[in-house]
């Protein structure tokens, strides 16, 4: 038996890693008694991060208390398998760091299902994220087990991931080859593998006092687990890729990219990816260029650029200018470069045996809660079916999109108790528009499609605390019109502006923390404190749309659930059973927020998910 010492916050730990079948009994002879005393931190190193790709393995299953830590080398087959099974299968609580990834790996690769793990599961990570979820350059220490060790249990708790990267280089192997390489015999390999289960064992108790010392409930902590654990499985479900139609794709895209970059060339561009060349080319044509980098150069953005192509967030003529020509080659250039090579090749170059794509869903991406989606699939075009037209949905199924309908404005009505706006959700039917709505509360009956327009934009600034400057370029209007849009705005809906600054209130009195409806704590920068009405009104979005997926699962329908996708949830079903699926999945996005009605509509489409956008198929 290796035993390996190592001292943590003043204490001797020991990693132990059985060599040989009889010295797995007394790893078993642990795991009995430890089981008794409390939970059990988990982990496993494996052979890299996509663990549904060809040629993955599973190399080593650790477990560990405060004192001890087991490493068992799954790689060396039956006798070791065996061991960490038994141990898998018979502890009633685990501790794990970043739990997803481990229920995955586990469910793959050694058949220990998601839905038996998870319920046994408290991870330190989510409640890391629960107590700060900033990353560090927004002022937090992120959810790494590294700094969050360092700061809770041990200021010199060691940078296992940095260190064996270290260890990669000194053996010639790179970073991510490394994993897969590295002789499981290694000391350092295996010292590491045994200090992030006893680093996660002593987090454990110092974060569940911190969440009570700061009154986070623990039904926000429960919950937050049951939405992790329902994106495991979307992500273990993953998605079918159309692979003629993505290569396909891919070529069109690139020689796209190439059309549009031969018209910037036309204006003196030969790198649409150089800021100080398009800054000198559009300022030759007579454009104005205010907004800076972080570096102070001239920000040629596709938040600047679109404007200039009279295009607005979704890429659709907004009719306010005559477009630039080189704003409009270098952003198209961009994005058929960026749709070529990211979405549908990368498709191709991440596909499982089964030819599925599994995107990662990190359930507690944003500081409000809000989840995300790898492979940039949260961030297409809302008009978009060209990519989404590679995207499959099972043989014999359908896509199905159910969205909540004008969420953000519901919230926003909700949350800051705006009568109006409420007394519009409650009674104006099943058509009703809050856009036009407003725009006729302000200009009376003969309000026309341009007001709505320009109101629609003064009430998304409202919620997401967008400056008239930027407002202006989203809409077309000019910026007095937008100034008096948002005057008539808070004059029409005066209760906005008072919550607003009511949760600034209480935010300066809890040290620049605003705690949502269901009672997260979100930071707030101190020189963006407006910020906080867009952090109430997204976490409370958020935590609608994880309600609708417990609702869902409820109602039995979860399991053809393949993406949350900001307010909305994507599901593959049987084409024959499309209709009923869809009702419910309604009836599960369908709730009361403090007395104003939230609702939800299920469009029903094709074989491919762009058919939901306009594809043929």
């Amino acid at each position: 038996m290796l035993t390996y010492r190592h001292t943590v916050a003043g204490d001797v730990a020991r990693v132990h890693v059985p060599a040989t079948p009889e010295e797995l009994d007394d790893f078993v002879d642990w795991v009995r008694d430890a089981d008794r005393r409390g939970p059990i931190a988990l982990d496993t190193e494996t052979s890299g991060l996509q663990m549904f790709s060809a040629g993955y393995q599973l190399r080593t299953v650790q477990f560990g208390d405060s004192q001890d830590a087991w490493v068992i080398h799954w790689e060396r087959g039956a006798y070791f398998q065996y061991a960490a099974l038994f141990a898998l299968r018979r502890v009633r609580r685990f501790l794990i760091h970043n739990a997803a990834f481990d229920w995955l790996v586990l469910d793959q690769h050694a058949g220990i299902p998601v839905e038996g793990l998870a319920p046994r599961t408290r991870d330190t990570r989510v409640l890391a994220k629960l107590l700060d979820p900033r990353q560090p350059g927004e002022g937090g220490m992120g959810a790494g087990l590294k700094p969050l060790s360092a700061h809770y249990v041990d200021p010199s708790a060691p940078d296992t991931q940095g260190d064996l990267t270290a260890v990669f280089r000194g053996l010639g192997l790179k970073k991510e080859d490394g994993f897969a390489r590295i002789d499981l015999d290694h000391p350092i390999y295996n010292l590491y593998a045994g200090l992030d289960v006893l680093l996660t064992a002593r987090l454990y108790p110092r974060l569940t006092a911190e969440l009570e010392r700061r009154e986070v409930r623990p039904e926000l902590v429960e919950y937050e687990h049951e939405i992790s654990r329902m994106c495991a499985l979307m992500q273990r479900r993953g998605m079918i890729v159309d692979q003629d139609y993505a290569r396909t794709l891919a070529d069109r895209l690139a020689e796209e990219a190439d059309q549009y970059r031969a018209v910037a060339a036309r204006y003196g561009v030969e790198k649409v990816g150089s800021g100080a060349q398009v800054t000198e080319a559009l300022t030759a044509m007579g454009e104005t260029l205010t907004e800076r980098t972080k570096g102070g150069a001239l920000s040629t953005a596709k938040e600047v650029l679109l404007p200039l192509a009279d295009l607005d967030r979704d890429w659709q003529r907004i009719g306010a200018r005559e477009p630039n020509p080189l704003a409009d080659a270098v952003l198209h250039a961009k994005r058929a470069k960026k749709w070529g090579e990211d979405y549908a090749g990368g498709f191709l170059t991440k596909l499982s045996p089964a030819g599925r794509i599994h995107p990662t869903i990190t359930s507690l991406a944003a500081r409000t809660g809000r989840m995300s989606v790898t492979d940039g699939l949260h961030q297409l075009p809302s008009s978009d079916h060209v990519v989404r037209r590679a995207i499959l949905a099972e043989e014999g199924h359908v896509w199905i999109s159910t969205d909540f309908q004008a969420v953000e404005m519901r919230v926003l009505a909700a949350l800051a108790g705006v009568r109006r706006m409420t007394e519009g959700f409650r009674d104006g039917g099943s058509d009703f528009d809050i856009h036009m709505y407003t725009a006729q509360l302000i200009k009376g009956a003969g309000a026309t499609q341009k007001d709505r327009k320009l109101f629609k934009g003064a009430g998304f600034g409202q919620v997401y605390g967008g400056g008239v400057e930027t407002l202006a370029r989203q809409t077309g209007a000019t910026q007095e019109e937008i100034r008096r849009a948002v005057s008539a705005y808070s004059r029409a809906f005066p209760e906005i502006r008072r919550a607003s600054a009511r949760w600034q209130r209480e935010a300066r009195a809890t040290g620049f923390v605003t705690v949502s409806a269901t009672g997260r704590h979100m930071p707030l920068d101190r020189d963006r404190m407006y910020a906080v009405t867009n952090y109430q009104c997204q976490s409370a979005g958020r935590d609608l749309l994880g309600q609708a997926m417990l609702n869902a699962e409820a109602a039995g329908v979860m399991e053809y659930c393949r993406l949350p996708i900001h307010d909305e949830l994507l599901a593959s079903a049987p084409a024959r059973e499309a209709q009923e699926i869809a009702r419910e999945f309604e009836r599960a996005m369908t709730m009361d927020l403090f007395g104003v009605p939230i609702v939800a509509t299920a469009d029903i489409g094709g074989r491919s998910w762009g058919s939901l956008y306009g594809a043929d198929f």
